[in-house]
């Protein structure tokens, strides 16, 4: 089906799909803590956009719901957390140092193109208008994986285990059309309480080892090792 086939409402579903990817890759190449924390609210505030598109496209009125949860916790309150813990640590002005980022987003692109290229026979099976947007979804949770791998600071790490989230929500969102309440306020609560323990334990790593550098994690464990050989 050619994209001048489908509603403005369906092509405004694709247009926030492609941003919400676009978001996806700024948070990977972003490199100063809070412009990644800010780009990860935008990211959060798109999601919540394309949710109300979904529900006017579908006519489920409680992704209305969810789309306000969704804007709500991960738009504001996540972001102005993530934002308060950071500069409680002191760290709001940090640049992190990536180690060949161009590999980095080469890397992403080629995750896009095996996301388009395994959602492909879904695409073709599925009646909804937004399947386009599987593939979308399934990139942004890859990429979000990578940036996990990628990156040492634990707050970026933190960064991209949202943004898996953020991509799994939209995929059962667009794919769906709307997940049960119940799935939906569990996992809001989920993530909730995932922030506050990642908060927690942010502080008892600065505080153990006077950095959110978690690859310092290793060189300790390495020099406990050598010490424990020597003995």
């Amino acid at each position: 089906m050619n994209i001048v086939d489908f509603s403005l409402h369906e092509q405004a579903i694709l247009l926030f799909a492609a941003l919400i990817l676009f978001t996806s890759f700024a948070l990977l190449a972003q490199q100063r803590m809070l412009a990644s924390i800010h780009v990860f609210a935008w990211q959060g505030a798109l999601v919540a956009g394309a949710t109300v598109l979904v529900a006017i496209v579908s006519k489920q009125n409680h992704l209305y719901f969810s789309a306000a949860l969704t804007f709500g916790l991960k738009a504001v309150f996540l972001p102005w957390m993530l934002h308060r813990l950071v500069n409680q640590l002191g760290i709001q002005h940090h640049v992190e140092t990536v180690v060949r980022p161009a590999l980095v987003l080469l890397g992403a692109a080629a995750l896009v193109v095996f996301s388009y290229y395994v959602a492909l026979p879904i695409e073709k099976l599925s009646l909804l208008s937004t399947r386009n947007t599987i593939a979308v979804s399934m990139a942004v949770v890859l990429i979000g994986m990578l940036m996990m791998v990628a990156r040492r600071q634990a707050v970026s790490q933190v960064l991209g285990f949202m943004s898996m989230e953020n991509g799994l929500f939209f995929a059962a969102v667009v794919s769906t059309h709307g997940m049960p309440m119940v799935v939906e306020l569990g996992i809001a609560f989920d993530v909730l309480v995932a922030a506050v323990l990642f908060g927690i334990f942010f502080l008892q790593i600065r505080d153990s080892i006077e950095s959110l550098d978690v690859d310092r994690l290793n060189r300790l464990s390495e020099t406990d090792q050598a010490e424990q050989t020597r003995e």
